[in-house]
């Protein structure tokens, strides 16, 4: 029986920049970690690059004055509204005066106490003692102060999101409310800013009697003066990148893993898989954010990630049908019932967690890559998909 399960390894790579040759890069650098560090390969290893330099790569950068152009062509340079954008600086502020600037007067409709991934406004003590049913009342901006004050700060960044996005551009007002169908009083004109429930949201409205409706999966779906693009995420999933410049999400990435396992494959004689990789979507205890600002954890994986685990729950087996057996009767038992189990697990899988291989995979790349400055954009996944009978 093999001793060691899953290992994850971060393996460091050159500074990408646009134009680079990805499939080289990564191939390149796994193969020079494996040389250092003394590590081989195997069938169903796993390679995850981080999204961020597969964008890079592209050059799929956008300008706030085309994110401008876009909205302005989009909404005609009227009067219209935002509701549920995320509160981030890194993820969203850049995004609002790229929209500001396309149109005359911006709503902007936040929800509360926290937004879609859990970055809080206020916290529920707050709701509950200012006696607001945040599911049916909708405040203005003045009677949020009256109620809240501005000692309203996010317990990790400091910041009063309110007050910042309102600084943002002289044209915003600012409302919150939890019904995106609120807004159809202020206007008609609306951009739905959430990413997850999005599809919804923009069905509501349109029920609603709003005019015009989009959503940020809309807003540069295709190059405008130039600019890059995601035509199936639009501005989802997109960063800061300068002042001036937001680095979008990457596009047609399917091309790009195939061929990092075809390199791969002949250069190591072992079936590698790939995966681009976003956020994990895994949520931090005490600050309550889920890590899901992108609109997947994986735009593209070669086809052997496909699926979800069909695993034994090895503690309810040695709980019940292995209860009373010596070590050695067990581990016989356990090898043998791993190797015979079927689709069809019933109780035998009970609190595994039923989440596709992407998504898991996903989650344990991110962590290990983190966002700061580690290094290390490519992540090595070995022994994965062992299990206690791999020998």
């Amino acid at each position: 029986m093999k001793t060691i399960g899953t290992v994850t390894r971060g393996i460091k790579a050159p500074m990408i920049r646009t134009g680079d040759d990805l499939t080289e890069i990564v191939v390149d650098s796994i193969l020079t970690a494996s040389k250092e560090e003394g590590f081989g390969f195997n069938d169903r290893d796993v390679v995850g690059i981080t999204e961020a330099i597969v964008a890079r790569a592209q050059g799929n950068y956008a300008d706030l004055d085309q994110i401008s152009a876009d909205v302005r062509n989009k909404f005609g340079g009227q009067e219209m509204a935002i509701v549920f954008p995320i509160l981030s600086r890194n993820r969203f502020a850049n995004l609002l005066r790229g929209i500001a600037g396309g149109c005359s007067k911006l709503y902007i409709m936040l929800s509360y106490p926290a937004d879609e991934v859990g970055n809080e406004l206020l916290d529920w003590d707050m709701i509950d003692k200012a006696g607001v049913n945040p599911y049916s009342d909708v405040l203005d901006e003045k009677r949020y102060r009256e109620l809240f004050g501005y000692d309203v700060k996010h317990p990790f960044t400091g910041m009063d999101y309110a007050e910042f996005y309102k600084g943002l551009s002289d044209n915003i007002e600012l409302i919150f409310a939890n019904d995106p169908r609120a807004i159809i009083k202020y206007t008609k004109n609306v951009l739905a800013c959430d990413i997850h429930t999005r599809h919804r949201t923009k069905r509501l409205l349109k029920e609603a009697g709003a005019e015009i409706v989009y959503g940020l999966d809309d807003i540069l779906a295709k190059s405008v003066n130039g600019s890059g693009y995601n035509e199936k995420f639009g501005l989802l999933g997109s960063n800061k990148a300068t002042e001036d410049r937001v680095k979008l999400f990457p596009r047609d990435c399917q091309p790009l893993v195939d061929s990092i396992q075809k390199q791969l494959i002949e250069k190591t004689g072992k079936k590698i898989e790939v995966m681009v990789y976003g956020d994990g979507a895994f949520k931090d205890p005490v600050g309550k954010i889920w890590e899901l600002a992108d609109p997947v954890v994986s735009p593209a994986f070669t086809k052997g990630l496909e699926g979800t685990p069909n695993e034994l729950k090895l503690k309810f087996l040695l709980d019940n049908d292995l209860a009373g057996k010596s070590e050695t009767e067990a581990r016989q038992a356990m090898t043998a019932a791993i190797k015979s189990k079927d689709e069809q697990l019933g109780d035998k899988a009970l609190g595994t967690t039923p989440r596709r291989f992407t998504d898991l995979l996903g989650s344990l790349c991110d962590l290990t890559s983190g966002s700061g400055d580690k290094g290390t954009p490519i992540i090595l996944i070995s022994g994965y998909f062992d299990n206690f009978a791999t020998e």
